[in-house]
């Protein structure tokens, strides 16, 4: 099969060492980062049979392992960028994932043109994390877009959440330690109650980079602070939970 997929310029195939599963990526745009692969892993309790929405999937990469890591029946990846919707659209061939993992080329804004609201039983997000017109300005429109608040705002992601989730629909995000209290107080406002919060850090004496939050559709007030998570060791090696992770124990 994979003879038969058609790889543009600067784009490869690379092996998630899961289930055969496989992603195309295009080394000069946006690839994915160890946050997608973290927030699958914090994921995969998603329910058997659950119909799933991933709002800016990019290259598919989360969708595609909760395929593996899941007994969902449907999930739908929703992505803005054309350039990146196509990539994702041939990795989905290249898994065979047709029936399983469909995509939209649209802005989350308009999801529902697509989906009748109060029908979705998870959503999972990596959605861009810094304001508009902040930090640094990337040159390549791919990253902009995938890291800056362009397209969509915080606030835009959670709405459509709540909007499109069941009641007691599950909620799965990762975002940036920074950028928290901006985070779950929108979760709250728009109903979607901060169950589970994990703390990633690169090692024992780093400061936090990425937070993995899990949310439930008009649940009760009652959170759970997970175990921090270590990507290395004190010897620069991954952690024994990141091999796991990696499907490498």
């Amino acid at each position: 099969m994979e003879e038969n997929i058609i790889l543009k310029e600067n784009e490869r195939i690379d092996d998630l060492e899961y289930k055969d599963l496989k992603i195309i990526q295009n080394t000069k745009g946006f690839c994915f980062g160890i946050d997608s692969i973290l927030l699958s892993d914090f994921a995969k309790n998603i329910k058997k049979g659950a119909k799933v929405l991933d709002l800016g999937t990019g290259t598919g990469i989360i969708a595609t392992l909760l395929c593996g890591k899941t007994e969902l029946s449907e999930i739908t990846g929703i992505e803005v960028q054309e350039e990146v919707y196509e990539m994702a659209k041939r990795s989905i061939q290249l898994n065979h994932l047709e029936d399983k993992f469909k995509l939209i080329q649209d802005n989350i804004l308009n999801l529902n043109h697509y989906f009748e609201k109060n029908t979705i039983d998870a959503i999972v997000t990596n959605p861009p994390y810094k304001k508009k017109e902040t930090g640094v300005q990337n040159e390549d429109a791919r990253k902009l877009i995938s890291r800056h608040e362009i397209e969509a705002s915080i606030e835009d992601f959670i709405k459509v959440s709540k909007d499109m989730l069941k009641d007691k629909g599950e909620f799965y995000i990762v975002y940036r330690p920074e950028r928290l209290v901006d985070l779950l107080s929108l979760m709250r406002k728009y109903k979607i109650e901060p169950k589970k919060i994990r703390f990633v850090y690169s090692n024992i004496h780093a400061v936090s980079k990425l937070v993995l939050v899990q949310g439930i559709k008009n649940a009760k007030p009652f959170l759970k602070l997970e175990p921090n998570l270590y990507i290395y060791d004190e010897n620069g090696i991954y952690t024994e939970e990141i091999l796991r992770i990696y499907h490498k124990k």
